[in-house]
């Protein structure tokens, strides 16, 4: 997997960081590799088809979608590949190399608790 840059890393959660992209980006994850057909995914998420033609264009381009013509229809799938390296650089290092305590284990501070 090529390491992703913090340049990429910044393009890819600017594209996800819209309620609409985020719910296209994770229909297309649950979909798989077999993506879905453009009209189906906009019916599904109640979303314009000239809506979702605009925020693929900004998922696509942030490498974090491809689309493909299957005859007369538009199908969209996610580039997981992208996203594992999202993952990857956000968690590069995560706790100094350390293994990393479980969330539900760490006690805050009475104050904290609020």
């Amino acid at each position: 997997m090529k390491k992703m840059t913090s340049t990429h890393a910044v393009k890819s959660l600017a594209a996800l960081a819209q309620e609409s992209r985020l719910a296209i980006f994770r229909s297309l994850v649950q979909a798989g590799p077999e993506g879905l057909p453009a009209g189906q995914l906009a019916e599904t998420l109640g979303i314009s088809p000239s809506s979702l033609t605009f925020h693929m264009k900004e998922l696509t381009h942030s490498g974090l979608a491809v689309s493909r013509q299957e005859g007369r229809y538009v199908i969209y799938s996610a580039q997981i590949n992208s996203m594992n390296a999202l993952l990857a650089y956000l968690t590069d290092n995560c706790c100094g190399g350390n293994p990393c305590t479980p969330v539900n284990t760490i006690r805050l501070p009475a104050k904290a608790r609020l």
